[in-house]
């Protein structure tokens, strides 16, 4: 019997998917060169439905690493308001961020791995945070003289703390993520009063966190 046209879309969709979520699982245990075979296996799906769907393991990898961040990006968009101060919700997506490294490690995990990609995806965090960088130094708060070299400062920050939460689970990842928050804001050039108030706010529940097995 012919598959009609939206069961097909819904089969190649679950498959695609499929071939995402273990390739995510596969970034987040830094096995960043197993081969299709072992992926398609994980994915329970066959040799030929990869290649339907992508050209080779580094194009995967990277709608993996794109599918991760987007994830992360939709999550902090639903806690914002638009009418937020810049540094607020720069201040405030960074320590949602930072303690989601124990709350979802494999997430995190995707994110370290990705490294660069943090800062230079259209996806996710980064464009995100320099949007609210610019903004930040268009109202007075930030004083920086490069946005992107901001952004490289913060994701190199969010990235570093993220891999001391994730080796050593003694660590308060309260305490450490509002500290680096407080220092990448003095190092953007909000005064320390300032940054300390921002990191002192209530955040909001951190309700239906993002998963990469979602």
């Amino acid at each position: 019997m012919t598959e009609t046209p939206n069961r097909l879309e819904r089969r190649k969709a679950r498959t695609r998917g499929a071939l995402i979520s273990a390739a995510q699982s596969f970034i987040a245990r830094g096995e960043l060169h197993v081969p299709i075979a072992e992926i398609t296996q994980a994915a329970d799906v066959g040799m030929g439905s990869f290649y339907n769907h992508f050209e080779s393991r580094e194009q995967l990898f990277q709608a993996a690493v794109d599918g991760a961040l987007e994830l992360l990006g939709i999550y902090l968009d639903s806690l914002s308001d638009t009418e937020d101060d810049p540094a607020e919700a720069f201040t405030r997506s960074f320590r949602i961020a930072g303690r989601l490294f124990r709350q979802q490690p494999d997430l995190s995990r995707v994110l370290i791995h990705s490294g660069p990609e943090l800062i230079t995806s259209k996806h996710g965090l980064g464009p995100r945070a320099s949007r609210d960088i610019e903004a930040g130094v268009l109202s007075g708060h930030f004083r920086v003289q490069d946005t992107q070299l901001a952004l490289a400062l913060a994701a190199g920050a969010l990235l570093g703390m993220g891999q001391l939460l994730l080796e050593q689970p003694e660590r308060s990842d309260v305490d450490a993520v509002d500290n680096m928050a407080h220092s990448v804001l003095l190092a953007l050039g909000m005064s320390d009063a300032d940054a300390r108030g921002l990191c002192a706010r209530t955040l909001p529940p951190l309700d239906a966190v993002p998963s990469v097995d979602a």
